[in-house]
Order: structure tokens, then C-alpha cells, then sequence
């Protein structure tokens, strides 16, 4: 499934009631079982890009759309959120059928789809454990499971790591790539940090401060399966630093500005 975003602009009013431009004429692709990875510096509107592919949001301008078959009953996108919005009242197993109980899903095939969604998340054992029980990556992963476990043709991440402490991030964004190994979902990927978009993409679409526009779409040509010894390649080294390039100049007028 393919994503398509057509020059797509969106406007919203502040509290003052004044209008604010939050994205202008952005442009790209996401292919089939690619990862591609948005970043852009703090109010660029990469979170507001992702509800509007999630259906949350309307252009204000512009079109978003999904090219290719889709079953009937299977969501074309499913989100993961920063926050591990979980409901704190069910378990690890509740949690995973939520989506597919709201589909109409036998209790039968709920079980079982949810049970292999917490097995491919390294959550096995876990089944019966309230969120409060959990490590914040675990929590993580459960929001991961929730969302394969409707079988979206789309995978929506907004800045899904970025609460977790470094140590768990790096472990989490190798859970993420051996998950996609398996389940070659098409994903797009908002993230505040270039490194980790770099690690995990296969191109990266930067875009500018507000009204956010793509400055430019960097291709990142490391191997797949990405190994911890790509993060030495020149290939990582000098994607990092394009990017960096890109976006420093545009992330300092933003803080001039206090939107970072």
C-alpha cells in the first residue's frame, strides 16, 4: 500500500483566534513496505501530518490517499502514539483486542490475532499484566501490538520512543525494525531525531519550520537488516550530517521564535 501526499497545505486558528499555516504544498511518496521517516524542527507540523493520513485531520489544502488493494474490514492506517495511551483498566491481552473487539471480531479470532501480535512483540508471559506493571518500553510495544493487530495497510508512529531513556530507545528501535523484517508494513515514522530516523528509514523527508514544506527527501542507502556496525558507515555518518544541515539553521530561527 502506498501512501500519496499531494501538495497538501492545512490551516488551523489559535486560541486567539487568529489563523495559523501549519504545512504548504507537501509533497511525497511512502511505498509499499517502506519505511520513510519525517523530520523537521519542533511546530513544522509532522504530527499534524500524521492525522490527517489517520483521518483525524482535513486538508486544508491539498489531498492525502492510499494507492493500492485493501481489503474489506482493513483499516488503511493504525497509529502509535507518543504516549503509550493504554487503558490503564485492562490487561497486556485487552489492550491488543481493543481495535479488533471495536471491528466486531469474534472473541475466538480476537484471542488468537491478539496472542500473535504479543508473541511478535517480545511480550509473551505478559498476557495477563496491567499497564502499570509494565516498563515504559514494554508499555510500548503493547501500543505496538494494538496497532499490527488490525492489520493496517499503514503503520502511523509519532515520535513513538521519544519518552523511553536512550538505553530502552536503541533496544526499541531494533524491536521495530526486526517487526518489520516480519511483517513488511509500509510506515511512516515522525521523529525529532536524526539519527534514529536515519537508522531506521529508507528515506527521510525533511521538512522546514512552520509552514512546513520539504526541504528535500534524503535517501538513506544502508543494507537491510540494519546492524549497530552501519552506525560507523560513511553512509549513516554523511545522511546525518546532510540532514543536520538542513534542518540547524531552520531549527535556530524556530527557537528565535519560541516555537521550539
Amino acid at each position: 500500500m502506498r501512501v500519496l501526499v499531494r501538495d497538501v497545505g492545512h490551516t488551523y486558528r489559535d486560541r486567539a483566534g487568529h489563523a495559523v499555516e501549519a504545512l504548504a504544498g507537501v509533497t511525497f511518496t511512502v511505498e509499499a513496505q517502506e519505511i520513510v521517516a519525517v523530520v523537521g524542527p519542533s511546530g513544522c507540523g509532522k504530527s499534524t501530518l500524521l492525522s490527517m493520513l489517520a483521518g483525524l485531520l482535513t486538508p486544508s489544502a491539498g489531498s492525502v490517499g492510499f494507492d493500492g488493494d485493501l481489503p474489506a474490514g482493513r483499516p488503511p492506517t493504525a497509529m502509535v502514539f507518543q504516549e503509550f495511551a493504554l487503558f490503564p483498566w485492562r490487561t497486556v491481552q485487552a489492550n491488543v483486542e481493543f481495535g479488533l473487539e471495536e471491528a466486531g471480531r469474534p472473541p475466538a479470532d480476537r484471542r488468537a490475532i491478539a496472542g500473535r501480535f504479543i508473541e511478535l512483540a517480545g511480550l509473551g508471559g505478559f498476557e495477563r499484566k496491567y499497564p502499570h506493571q509494565l516498563s515504559g518500553g514494554m508499555r510500548q510495544r503493547v501500543g505496538i501490538a494494538r496497532a499490527l493487530a488490525v492489520d493496517p495497510a499503514v503503520l502511523l508512529m509519532d515520535e513513538p520512543f521519544s519518552a523511553l531513556d536512550a538505553q530502552t530507545r536503541q533496544l526499541m528501535q531494533e524491536e521495530l525494525l526486526a517487526i518489520w523484517e516480519q511483517t513488511r508494513k509500509t510506515i511512516l515514522y515522525v521523529t525529532h531525531n536524526i539519527h534514529e530516523a536515519v537508522w531506521l528509514a529508507d528515506r527521510v523527508v525533511v521538512l522546514s519550520r512552520r509552514p512546513g514544506r520539504v526541504l528535500e527527501i534524503v535517501p538513506v542507502a544502508l543494507g537491510r537488516p540494519r546492524t549497530e556496525a552501519m552506525l560507523g558507515e560513511r553512509v549513516f555518518v554523511d545522511a546525518v550530517e546532510r540532514i543536520w544541515a538542513l534542518i540547524k539553521s531552520q531549527a535556530r530561527a524556530a527557537l528565535r521564535e519560541g516555537v521550539a
